[in-house]
């Protein structure tokens, strides 16, 4: 029982960053070590927080999208797999699916309850009463600390058979539904996002990384060094024509003068 409350806590302070902003305390390379700590056994925590880290490292928020909850996934995978004494393939055969199924949940509380809170903030602000706007953001972000901290107590006190059998439990095409849905939302933030920044200036440079990554088999990382040292060419170019037009300003301000 105690477990299961630290747990808990655990999970309410990893999501509080919908609250207080981001501070990356939800990764799993995090809550692996808090959670190994909370049952004693911080270096297995550790390593299967890093193992569970490599599978949710591409699980953030990009425009309307909302990834598999990495808390809840990072925090019971490595709990389950620490008290049945199993591998890292444990933590990753039960983070991932509890993951899938808690953003169920997350986007009927970002879809019900959310909408309720910023009714009640926008009536605030047209009061001009702060402080009110202040209160509905951080309820509606602790109560979504609050939410995920008791999936995660309860789902450790039931234990992971009963965890497992419920998620073997559901039908194969909602898994299978759930699964190509957690693949083509991403693309669709990605899609809101790039609409929003590409624009007649910007978009030769994105042209220009997809031609070096599919022509010239250049992996990610040389692309992101590459758009880098592009990005500091840039800035310098832009301010010495800003200093040279100042002075040329300077110089016709003299002649007029003159």
């Amino acid at each position: 029982m105690v477990e299961a409350l630290l747990l808990g806590l655990v999970a309410f302070i990893a999501q509080s960053e919908y609250a207080l902003g981001t501070s990356l305390i939800s990764r799993p390379i995090v809550t692996g070590l808090l959670t190994g700590l909370v049952l004693g056994d911080v270096q297995t925590g550790i390593i299967m927080g890093a193992t569970l880290e490599l599978a949710f490292i591409g699980s953030f928020s990009v425009g309307a999208s909302i990834p598999p909850d990495v808390v809840t996934g990072g925090i019971l995978g490595v709990a389950f797999a620490i008290t049945s004494g199993a591998g890292t393939e444990t933590a990753l055969l039960l983070g991932l699916p509890i993951a899938t199924l808690t953003l169920v949940l997350k986007n009927i509380y970002l879809g019900l309850f959310i909408p309720l809170l910023n009714q009640r903030a926008d009536a605030c602000a047209a009061q001009a009463d702060t402080r009110g706007i202040e209160r509905m953001h951080l309820v509606a972000g602790f109560g979504m600390s609050l939410m995920l901290a008791a999936v995660v107590a309860f789902s450790f006190l039931v234990g992971s058979d009963t965890v497992k059998a419920l998620l073997e439990a559901i039908p194969e095409f909602i898994k299978h539904g759930l699964s190509v849905a957690t693949g083509i939302i991403p693309a669709l933030g990605f899609a809101m996002l790039a609409r929003l920044l590409i624009t007649k200036r910007v978009a030769p440079y994105f042209f220009l990384g997809f031609v070096l990554m599919a022509y010239l088999k250049i992996p990610v990382t040389g692309i992101a060094i590459l758009g880098a040292i592009i990005a500091v060419i840039m800035v310098n170019m832009t301010r010495l024509n800003e200093r040279t037009t100042a002075r040329q300003g300077a110089g016709h301000d003299n002649e007029d003068d003159f």
